[in-house]
């Protein structure tokens, strides 16, 4: 969550966050709710990379928006656009109505791929906003507005190891030995898929609760997700093998919905040469070597 110390004013100074990528270490659908969602139990991690959001306050009010980057094509700057219906209701929960701003976003997470990249983006606009405009909004309201703008928001906030409940509005920090820094590779076959074909593909079985307990009890978790996305879009099956045969890989699993695959590595050099022989034998893929946030990073 933003800091108190962090809640300054630096009105005509443009400040910059980093929607940090979202990770579904292990992702277990256990039941369909009443109110439509699925109950959810899941280990999120937050790589050290992502989407980078820029931002400086308009004195007119105005808010205004534009995009960029490798994955910015084609992206509404409207207020249907997560980040702008960020702002919008952080300026009508907690402002004045007066606060106005020009933001940029630098899309380099792909779009619907499992990686949280809107969520992350409207999190960072959050706390970003916040900080240009000089607002502090106590923690538990600024996620009842994170969840309002999606189930993912509330975790993406602080972007930390987490476990998340429900349909993303029960979160605990999680602790796993030896997760933090972890080498990881991302990869992303560029196919569409839709997340709610994904769940209309889940075979509504139950197959038990999530334990996260350490890196052992994560390789016997699972992403109950993973069959229907594979069954919709084989290519995924062809990511995780990919994955799976690279020298020094751990544990490999889809992330979210998908279509993007992860894998962790015990060593940094491992994860560099598996992200160069993908992009060479896939060029059309995404690929990005990473690394898990670490203590340090979330204290920066």
């Amino acid at each position: 969550m933003p800091r108190p110390d962090r809640m300054v004013d630096v009105t005509g100074e443009a400040a910059t966050e980093i929607a940090y990528a979202k990770i579904n270490l292990a992702l277990h659908v256990r039941a369909r709710r009443e109110d439509g969602y699925h109950e959810l139990e899941s280990l999120f991690v937050f790589a050290t990379d992502g989407d980078r959001l820029t931002a400086s306050v308009r004195q007119d009010g105005a808010l205004r928006m534009s995009v960029g980057g490798p994955f910015g094509a084609g992206l509404g700057t409207g207020e249907d656009n997560l980040v702008m219906r960020a702002a919008i209701g952080l300026r009508v929960r907690f402002g004045t109505g007066r606060e106005g701003a020009d933001i940029h976003l630098d899309k380099h997470l792909p779009v619907a791929s499992g990686i949280g990249g809107g969520s992350a983006d409207a999190a960072a606009a959050l706390r970003l906003l916040c900080r240009v405009w000089g607002i502090a909004p106590s923690s538990d309201a600024l996620a009842v507005l994170a969840l309002e703008l999606g189930s993912d928001v509330p975790a993406c906030l602080a972007s930390i190891t987490q476990r998340v409940g429900g349909r993303g509005e029960a979160l605990a920090a999680a602790s796993i030995p030896g997760i933090e820094g972890k080498p990881l590779l991302l990869v992303n076959p560029g196919v569409p898929v839709s997340t709610g074909a994904i769940f209309g593909a889940w075979d509504r079985t139950d197959r038990g609760a999530l334990e996260a307990d350490d890196l052992d009890t994560l390789v016997e978790a699972r992403n109950d997700l993973q069959a229907p996305a594979v069954a919709l879009a084989p290519v995924i099956a062809d990511v995780l093998a990919l994955l799976a045969a690279q020298t020094g890989v751990g544990l490999v699993r889809m992330s979210g919905s998908g279509a993007t695959c992860f894998a962790l590595f015990e060593r940094q050099e491992n994860c560099a040469a598996a992200a160069a022989e993908i992009n060479h034998e896939h060029p059309d893929w995404w690929v990005l070597a990473t690394r898990i946030r670490d203590l340090e990073s979330k204290n920066a």
